[in-house]
């Protein structure tokens, strides 16, 4: 007689908060994790389950080295520097220009 093992089926499931529905189970393809270049930490991001809304939560190095270890898909993201003087003299001039409210409306097209 054979014995048939069956592999190792189970699932990982990440706890967390939807901020309008409470306390969410997830599995690791629904959640997207966001590193700092720098490494000091990061976000999460998911879709709720039961609302749709998307969610966005600060992940410490902790909740980073959890969520790694489950094999959540990550992205690095590089971190901005401080505003330049370059930066900042485009904004003022901008900002010296009768039409610098249309920048901002979005575009009928």
């Amino acid at each position: 007689m054979r014995r048939w093992q069956m592999e190792n089926t189970t699932m990982t499931t990440i706890r967390t908060t939807c901020e309008r529905c409470g306390d969410v189970e997830l599995t690791v393809r629904q959640v997207g994790l966001r590193l700092d270049a720098d490494g000091t930490g990061g976000s999460y991001r998911f879709d709720c389950p039961f609302c749709g809304t998307l969610q966005c939560k600060p992940a410490s190095r902790r909740v980073v080295s959890i969520l790694l270890a489950t094999g959540v898909a990550y992205e690095i993201v590089p971190v901005p520097g401080p505003i330049t003087e370059e930066e900042i003299a485009a904004f003022a001039e901008a900002l010296g220009r009768d039409d610098w409210i249309s920048d901002l409306a979005p575009s009928d097209s």
